[in-house]
């Protein structure tokens, strides 16, 4: 008898009856025509201006409709590749779709130009417009972008160089590490030579012998491209501080924090509440290692799974029950939108081949309807991850018939609501008797460990980058220098949760997240969005359901506002100060004493 398979499939056939099918020609040809058009009106406009406000309105509102329909060909389209990530038809697609994003991106260009010097009463009575103002924060932050831009003339030579001077930096970086090998010394004797993406996986391993081999062989081998990858990185951050004093942008992080859509003061309010709270923090790992009979943990373990000898799966049907269980108990509403999400065939969750890893949520704001990517192996680790990307679902969904331009949120928000569908989830499970105590420990040292990466991990990712970006300003920093850098920064944040000798100092190389070109400080959003969304359940756990219609003006603003705006306006807080963001922290206290109860009566591995 065959196999009952794990999962179930989405359909896309509202996006288009059929891929590269008749609609969808006629869709994209269309929408590239309308994109040359608005491309070419704008290029020959001159800037905002009380004559030239009509025409720019006129082609903003055009580019916003065009670029709703890009994104919902984006969304199909990637949404295919996914999930037929063998299908070469669907990859040369995207790579199409990358060309028309880009011509598209032109319009930007010339918006920016338009109000970059545009008299203040003039842009001001221009996005009160009755057809602007529900997108006036968009608008804005794209006139603050402008003021940060150089002239024309500058910026489309360093969008010239970028192509082969700034952004190859990062593909050098991709292409030697892609390749990159290491020896695998198993514990058994045997030998293996492994391609370094099976890395991180065999790091995590609940075996610590396994791991402790992974991590050594890897940093032999990252060591030996240590050169390379200096230079990489110190020339993506001696192009952004030298296009940063060019474009009169102060300090390092100004842009980052534009975009996370923050303010330096509050950043510095989280910052202060993690260093005032390392210690309950580290307790987490402490608790960890003492169940292992050690002291600390070495870094490179940071997220390796308690070694459990229970090894419970449950059937897409138990884990999709739990989920639609749990959501129903603690949030009727999204409860709800969950049941009919998977009627209407909107997930993807079938365990097979030939799909790309990970998870993902996306959707189409032409059709109002989001999707929901991942596969299902039956580990409770696979269940909490529909919870995480049903959360981004129901943020989707609370924005339907919402501008588009006014649901484009920063990162600083983009995980509120998902990390909101896990602990709900969490809720659900640990009060379930059905689940086994060894399976509600596995959750319960999920989420603690998360909790611990999010905060410790992540400042020292945080720590490091600052660092590295001051030394910098002064030339170049060797590769040496790096590991001295990153080895204190685990040091002073880990503390004697790290055992003796437990540094990673090579992590500056094998982070991919340092190498990006488009964007630095690819850290801190995440301990910002960890803690808000933690503060958000505990007073919804306070407050009760009288809650909830604070929770979701609280989403549906989030591409409304700064980050500030959008919780003192929806929920009255000021997350300008330390005490906010310390609620979650000391929230920790209370899993942590569950978590050492069940470490008490659950056996782990020798």
């Amino acid at each position: 008898m065959a196999e009952k398979k794990q999962g179930v499939n989405w359909d896309l056939t509202s996006y288009f009856p059929s891929f590269d099918g008749p609609e969808m020609r006629a869709f994209k040809k269309k929408l590239a025509a309308d994109i040359a058009s608005i491309q070419k009106k704008a290029a020959k406009l001159p800037p905002l201006s009380a004559r030239t406000a009509g025409d720019w309105e006129k082609l903003i509102l055009s580019a916003e409709n065009a670029g709703t329909r890009l994104g919902h060909l984006f969304s199909y389209v990637g949404c295919l590749s996914a999930a037929h990530a063998d299908n070469e038809a669907y990859a040369a697609e995207e790579a199409r779709l990358a060309g028309l994003g880009a011509e598209y991106s032109k319009f930007v260009v010339d918006l920016l130009r338009a109000f970059k010097d545009a008299p203040e009463k003039v842009f001001s009575a221009f996005v009160k417009r009755p057809r602007l103002k529900d997108i006036a924060y968009s608008l804005k932050r794209t006139r603050e972008q402008a003021r940060r831009t150089m002239s024309p003339a500058e910026e489309k030579l360093a969008a010239d160089l970028s192509v082969d001077g700034f952004q190859s930096w990062e593909r050098l970086y991709d292409k030697i590490s892609s390749k990159l090998t290491f020896e695998m010394r198993w514990p058994d004797g045997r030998v293996e030579t492994l391609p370094i993406s099976r890395w991180r996986a065999l790091m995590a391993d609940p075996d610590r012998k396994v791991g402790r081999a992974a991590f050594e062989g890897g940093n032999r081998a990252w060591s030996a491209i240590e050169d390379p990858c200096a230079a990489a990185l110190n020339a993506l951050s001696g192009t952004r501080l030298a296009l940063n004093k060019r474009r009169g942008i102060k300090h390092f992080l100004d842009q980052s924090l534009f975009g996370a859509g923050i303010k330096r003061s509050t950043l510095d309010a989280m910052y202060k509440a993690v260093h005032r709270n390392l210690e309950p923090v580290r307790d987490i790992l402490r608790a960890k290692a003492a169940a292992m009979g050690r002291k600390g943990i070495a870094f490179f373990e940071r997220e390796a799974p308690l070694p459990l000898k229970d090894g419970k799966t449950y059937t897409w049907e138990e884990g999709s029950a739990k989920v639609e269980g749990a959501f129903g108990r603690v949030y009727p509403a999204l409860g709800a939108f969950y049941k009919d999400f998977v009627a209407k065939k909107r997930l993807e969750s079938e365990a097979r081949g030939g799909k790309r890893p990970g998870a993902f949520c996306t959707g189409s704001h032409l059709i109002g309807e989001g999707r929901v990517y991942m596969t299902f192996n039956g580990a409770l680790g696979d269940v909490n991850t529909l919870a995480h990307e049903m959360g981004h679902a129901w943020h989707g969904h609370l924005m339907r018939g919402m501008r588009d331009w006014a649901t484009e949120y920063p990162m600083t928000l983009a995980e509120t609501a998902s990390i909101f569908g896990e602990h709900i989830l969490a809720e659900g499970v640990q009060g379930d008797p059905s689940v086994p105590e060894a399976q509600k420990l596995i959750m319960l040292d999920e989420y603690l460990t998360g909790a611990a990466v999010t905060i410790l991990d992540i400042t020292v990712r945080f720590e490091f980058e600052k660092a590295f970006h001051e030394e910098r300003a002064g030339g170049e920093v060797s590769a040496a220098r790096l590991k001295e850098l990153m080895a204190a920064a685990q040091r002073r944040i880990f503390g004697d949760a790290l055992e003796p000798g437990g540094e990673d100092p090579m992590f500056w190389a094998s982070k991919l997240h340092f190498y990006r070109a488009g964007v630095s400080f690819y850290n801190y959003p995440y301990t910002f969005g960890f803690l808000l969304a933690a503060t958000l359940f505990r007073k919804f756990k306070e407050e009760g359901p009288s809650f909830l219609p604070k929770y979701e003006a609280f989403l549906r603003l989030s591409g409304s506002d700064t980050a500030e705006g959008v919780a003192r306006r929806s929920l009255g807080a000021d997350i300008g100060k330390p005490e906010f963001w310390e609620t979650a922290i000391k929230g920790l206290a209370g899993p942590l004493a569950r978590y050492r109860e069940l470490l008490d009566g659950v056996k782990t591995a020798a």
